[in-house]
């Protein structure tokens, strides 16, 4: 396993684990459990986009931390998987209204939460 392989491996483990944590623990009080996986994936958007902008203006160890912490820790704290199957159950329910307000949401709430996390970070 080569280093970059060993720092995706490192922030991946503590990534998912604290997405099923999270997920679980806001379960109980949302009305669905998609909208627990909605709020974590919006909060990674965030992230990495101040990840990036603060690689980029303080010269974080190039390409390590983004390895560490983007590509591990956040690409395993946000699902693309379960945000599609999720969405794709609803649809299956018939519940088209809120399929929407997630597909929709999902995206154009990811694009906003990248942007202010880029905008925060300075770039």
């Amino acid at each position: 396993m080569d280093n970059g392989a060993l720092f995706v491996a490192i922030g991946a483990v503590p990534g998912a684990w604290l997405r099923f944590r999270v997920v679980n623990h806001f379960e109980p009080m949302l009305p669905r459990k998609h909208w627990g996986t909605f709020g974590v994936n919006l909060i990674a958007c965030f992230a990495i986009g101040l990840l990036v902008s603060l690689e980029a203006s303080c010269g974080l160890a190039a390409g390590r931390a983004l390895l560490l912490l983007g590509t591990g820790f956040l690409g395993s704290f946000s699902t693309f998987s379960t945000w599609i199957a999720e969405l794709h159950a609803t649809l299956h329910q018939r519940q088209r209204r809120e399929a929407v307000l997630l597909c929709g949401g999902s995206v154009l709430g990811g694009l906003l939460a990248v942007s202010a996390g880029l905008a925060i970070g300075g770039s």
